[in-house]
């Protein structure tokens, strides 16, 4: 746990349980998985972070509308998060957490100079046991971290990067009442789930079950029946026709077995019923999904935690004045762009004769991340005026022409 060498370790004095207003006390342990053991469960989430893993984290300062790209320690860390991770692998860290916990604690390691300003050298994210939600005597909030492997930190809230999911009830924490995934109402589908899938199990098992008799039509005893079951073991092991040879003593009976296997509509339903408790479309799963299906999942599932990531990140890494200045963490989704280019490059070609947006911002609807080079820079085309101006314009245009055909004449 060296990460936390550079925070605060102990409670503050005077401690108490920061208040919450349904009453309950602020302790929250870290998080249940039953329902991670269904394979579907894991392929739905799976399919959001990959997406997420796919995005490019980049500090930014608002010029207006214009967003322009800020080289920082800020944008350094998210270029290297930590020795342990690429920035790919930190997002997807940080969603598996968010999607498994409701929560997602994230911890920038940074020092600061004599003028306060921050200096980020590196992020983390943690996988605590226990929260417990505390604040001192003057009411500033802390949060006490409890590990499996027995360490324990306190670090102020403020110095804390905290993403929650389905936010509702909990004052502190996403999901439940008692900050834990509500998945009550999943794990009585997975049950189901899993009723059918041990079902075709066994249908399929009865299928290599014995599925006949042999009677003989005599009296043996125990030394001719081994003797008849030899035969009728060598005769099974030499039939390569699938017929069996039996004489007038012998006669086969065989067991009429139905098995009731499930039907794939019925699994169809199941398997769409879990998928909808995560937003994400079968399609998506298969893979076999159109530009309109991949866009109703980017609007629905993906841009919910997309600005949620987002601001979380512009709130904790920067400052009230850098705030105020335009500073933001902005996720470019360069990979998940839905519309084609040729769509993209039909609006960027009706707003910019018009000089309608700067040139950064194409790059932004591109997915691309905008340029230093070109901040403030906009273009548009000469070959458009002021529409309000247009009779003045065409009237001083007819005047200079004939100025020229009576000079011409003169001559």
């Amino acid at each position: 746990m060296g990460i936390f060498d550079k925070l605060f370790h102990r409670k503050p004095k005077n401690w108490r349980y920061a208040p919450m207003v349904n009453g309950y006390s602020p302790i929250f342990s870290q998080f249940g998985t039953d329902i991670y053991a269904s394979d579907v469960v894991k392929q739905a989430i799976k399919c959001i972070v990959d997406e997420i893993k796919k995005l490019n984290p980049t500090h930014i300062k608002l010029n207006g509308t214009d967003p322009v790209p800020v080289r920082s320690t800020v944008q350094e860390m998210l270029d290297i998060p930590n020795p342990l991770m690429t920035t790919s692998e930190f997002l997807e860290k940080i969603c598996w957490l968010l999607m498994m916990n409701y929560n997602v604690f994230i911890v920038p390691i940074y020092h600061t100079d004599a003028q306060g300003r921050r200096y980020y050298e590196a992020i983390y994210p943690i996988q605590p046991t226990v929260v417990n939600f505390i604040e001192d005597a003057g009411g500033r909030l802390f949060v006490n971290f409890q590990f499996r492997n027995g360490f324990d930190t306190t670090v102020p809230y403020d110095d804390l990067i905290h993403i929650k999911y389905n936010y509702s009830i909990n004052d502190y924490m996403g999901g439940n009442q008692m900050g834990q995934p509500d998945n009550e109402a999943l794990l009585k589908t997975l049950q189901l789930n899993d009723m059918l899938l041990q079902g075709v199990a066994k249908a399929m098992n009865s299928s290599y079950a014995v599925n006949g008799a042999v009677k003989y039509n005599t009296l043996l005893d125990d030394g001719e029946t081994e003797a008849a079951l030899k035969e009728l073991e060598r005769k099974l092991q030499n039939s390569e026709s699938g017929f069996l040879p039996l004489d007038l003593k012998a006669e086969f009976i065989p067991f009429d077995r139905k098995a009731e296997l499930v039907d794939d509509k019925t699994l169809k339903f199941i398997d769409e019923k879990i998928l909808r408790n995560f937003g994400v479309p079968l399609a998506i799963l298969t893979g076999d999904y159109t530009k309109d299906q991949y866009a109703a999942f980017y609007q629905k599932t993906l841009e919910p935690l997309i600005i949620s990531i987002s601001q979380a990140f512009t709130k904790k890494l920067f400052t009230r004045a850098e705030l105020a200045r335009g500073h933001q963490i902005k996720l470019y989704p360069k990979e998940l762009i839905f519309m084609t280019v040729q769509q993209t490059l039909e609006m960027i070609n009706i707003l910019a004769p018009q000089g309608g947006a700067y040139l950064n911002e194409y790059r932004s609807w591109l997915g691309l991340r905008p340029l230093p080079e070109l901040e403030g820079k906009r273009l548009m085309s000469l070959n458009w005026i002021d529409a309000d101006k247009a009779a003045e314009y065409q009237t001083n245009a007819k005047v200079t022409i004939d100025a020229v055909d009576e000079e011409k004449e003169e001559v």
